[in-house]
């Protein structure tokens, strides 16, 4: 089932949900400029098995509106419209996976709206306030790679693009098929009808985001995956996370980058349903 959601004046979100509309809900959030398409398939059916399973595009991505060359957002809004989309399908309450800047919403929420969750999962996400200065940054391969993004390409050397962005972030552990990505992003592309980079999310501005300190108050259960081949946030950062977090544990899935594989959907959704049905029930009716 398809939804359009408006979550703000002239901003409108498209969401998808699969399995039983009756079990507890489960929301996926994606990372910077990525598709609610990016989830794998496999990680998607899997989940549904036991949940409610939501995923959907943020703003200046796929089908939802790109709002951000006439009107820039900082990236907290986007974790209001989260909460904007839970309350228009009116889900009180759910349990939350976040990958890469998803994870770091998924913290905001953690702090702000607390009640409207009934576990988070942190996948290769970094903490609020970055890295300490003595941790790994960020693969220098991958920060020369992304000085290419804003490049005029058309359809094909974008998809090109894509591929190797993917190849980059898989991490050089897990086999890496550029075929499937090159289908995933084909698709991407149909979904949202226009071929150029959705890059929005790497200019809007990250004020309100530092506030990993206030993260040791966490109550709410989260699960802190580590991804040891991701070049963005490998095991040193995911370690740092989960110390950060009150209530987290820290669970690793060799081999794992920053690329989500159709190989790797069923390791992955094992590690986060092992952590959701610990924790049921995970929603109540929202008040009438």
């Amino acid at each position: 089932m398809e939804h359009q959601i408006d979550v703000a004046p002239g901003v409108r979100l498209w969401a998808e949900e699969r399995g039983d509309p009756a079990a507890s809900t489960l929301l996926l959030v994606m990372g910077a400029n990525a598709s609610g398409l990016t989830w794998p398939d496999s990680l998607l059916d899997a989940l549904a098995r036991r949940h409610r399973v939501i995923r959907y595009d943020h703003r200046d991505t796929g089908r939802s509106t790109w709002p951000f060359a006439e009107h820039p957002y900082p990236l907290t809004e986007l974790a209001t419209d989260v909460v904007r989309l839970l309350d228009a399908l009116g889900i009180a309450r759910a349990h939350v996976v976040g990958m890469s800047m998803g994870g770091m919403l998924t913290q905001l929420l953690l702090l702000e709206h607390p009640e409207r969750l009934a576990t988070a999962t942190l996948v290769g996400t970094t903490p609020m306030d970055g890295a300490p200065t003595d941790l790994p940054g960020i693969d220098p391969t991958l920060l020369e790679f992304w000085e290419t993004m804003f490049e005029p390409r058309d359809r094909a050397a974008e998809i090109a693009w894509r591929v190797r962005h993917w190849r980059i972030l898989n991490g050089g552990e897990l086999p890496f098929d550029p075929e499937e990505f090159r289908r995933r992003e084909e698709r991407i592309i149909d979904h949202a009808g226009r071929p150029d980079n959705p890059a929005a999310h790497a200019l809007a501005s990250q004020d309100g985001l530092d506030r990993a300190v206030e993260l040791a108050a966490v109550s709410t259960p989260v699960l802190v995956v580590d991804s040891p081949a991701d070049p963005i946030a490998g095991s040193a950062s995911a370690r740092h996370l989960a110390t950060l977090v009150g209530n987290a544990r820290l669970v690793t899935v060799p081999g794992l980058g920053h690329a989500l594989s159709e190989a790797v959907g069923p390791r992955l959704a094992e590690v986060i349903l092992d952590h959701t049905t610990s924790h049921e029930p995970a929603e109540r009716p929202l008040p009438t």
